[in-house]
């Protein structure tokens, strides 16, 4: 039974608990051990984090745990969490590590693990580590402490890799792109990226100073970009997460495109050029009916899976596809990557702007999205409220109602206490009633 990881690493408020310094200490040691070779191989871990403040707490208290059993760490600073998948695997790494609550506000933070092959942990791998922390690790030797580095060149690595994911010669000269870091990991790599593949860059979110990150820019709140594609007569606008694996877009008129959009496009063009394997797209139980309906009209297969990138991989590793991703917009292209990247997202679609000729407005609008209505309701710490008896009458209730015109997923948050209500249906007036039947029942049980 997982207490601690949630469906991407383990997640809080920083000095809350579980993240805590004397925690991450915790869990440093625990995955250190969990990963230690005995066969005399490397020892080694990266860590990468975003720009909250508390990451240089966690950093620090991470690198202790891990060195006491005996793991050499190699420091990133701020990188993309796909930078520490990709630089795990090319650095030989035993274990990556990104310190980051990704969409999360300041206050939180979050430590999530890479395997040896860039992968995002297993839950059993996680489970493993949960009893380490649990039952505590013997520490090495004096003469087996490991040692810390610093790599100063991380996100130049992760940029020649991105370029490369590209067309070979493709030029974004002649395009003007808004780029919104979140004032997160991308602040720096995303600019320069665009940059040197020719684009003009209007940059936003780029000044984090520890507390800023999220805060009213980035892919959760992408209005101030939206503004800023049309004051700035720009082509396109690209938002990313706070640790940048995660990307929302704007056409040329301000209106936003979220990850079902740009995975229908994708998808359709890569079936088109006989590059979608299993001719099928990897996504989650959130992703719009529409999208599963226009994917089947071009007999492309969608695969659901539970909410969190990392299902939709471990479903492509299954199924051996190379397409997936989140409504929310972690969009994962397997032949490059080994986790959502939002950045990469993008410039593939910048890429197919050029090589269609077409605008953005012309390419994210796919397909109509079936209504669809999301509420959330935070819980207080402690409470199970989708186990009450009134809670659990009311889903069998609104489930009856849509069955057949729409359908209706209620689920907890893997990353934060909330209860999510989401309802589709061409019946707009059932959507909202079933949606507030079981909310309204929620909220009671609170009382």
């Amino acid at each position: 039974m997982r207490e601690l990881f949630g469906t991407d690493g383990v997640r809080g408020t920083a000095n809350l608990h579980p993240m805590t310094a004397e925690m991450a200490l915790r869990i440093g040691a625990a995955a250190g051990c969990h990963f230690h070779r005995e066969d005399g191989g490397s020892h080694r871990v990266v860590i990468g984090k975003d720009t909250r403040l508390s990451g240089y707490m966690f950093e620090n208290a991470l690198t202790a745990g891990l060195t006491s059993t005996g793991m050499d760490v190699l420091l990133l600073g701020p990188v993309p969490t796909p930078a520490v998948g990709l630089m795990t695997r090319s650095m030989r790494a035993d274990l990556g590590v990104m310190i980051s609550a990704s969409h999360n506000p300041a206050p939180d933070n979050g430590i999530k693990f890479f395997g040896p092959d860039g992968f995002k942990l297993s839950d059993q791998a996680e489970a493993a580590i949960e009893r380490l922390i649990e039952s505590g690790v013997e520490p090495a030797p004096a003469e087996g402490i490991g040692r810390a580095k610093r790599v100063d060149d991380a996100r130049f690595r992760y940029g020649e890799r991105i370029k490369a994911s590209l067309p070979r010669g493709l030029g974004l000269r002649g395009l003007r792109v808004v780029i919104d870091c979140a004032n997160g990991a991308a602040y720096r790599a995303a600019p320069e990226i665009l940059w040197e593949l020719g684009a003009t860059v209007i940059p936003l979110g780029v000044e984090p100073d520890g507390f800023n990150i999220n805060r009213d820019c980035g892919s959760t709140s992408p209005e101030a970009a939206a503004k800023l594609v049309v004051e700035r007569g720009a082509d396109v606008g690209i938002c990313l997460d706070g640790d940048a694996d995660r990307v929302i877009l704007i056409d040329e008129q301000g209106r936003v495109a979220d990850g079902d959009q740009l995975m229908a496009l994708l998808a359709i063009r890569h079936a088109a050029a006989g590059r979608l394997a299993g001719r099928a797209l990897v996504a989650t139980v959130m992703s719009n009916l529409g999208l599963e309906r226009h994917l089947s009209a071009h007999d492309i297969a969608l695969e659901r899976t539970a909410v969190g990138d990392r299902y939709v991989v471990e479903r492509m590793r299954e199924g051996g596809f190379n397409l997936g991703g989140e409504q929310s917009g972690h969009i994962v292209m397997s032949d490059h990557a080994t986790t959502g990247d939002g950045l990469m997202a993008g410039l593939h679609f910048l890429a197919e702007m050029v090589a269609s000729g077409r605008r953005a407005g012309e390419l994210l609008r796919q397909f109509e999205p079936v209504p669809q209505l999301l509420r959330n309701i935070r819980y207080s710490a402690g409470e199970a409220p989708l186990e009450a008896a009134g809670v659990k009458a009311a889903i069998a209730e609104s489930e009856a109602e849509i069955s057949g015109r729409g359908r209706l997923l209620i689920r907890r948050s893997g990353t934060e206490p909330l209860v999510r209500v989401m309802a589709e249906s061409e019946d707009e007036v059932l959507m909202q009633r079933v949606v507030e039947r079981v909310i309204a029942a929620v909220e009671r049980s609170g009382a």
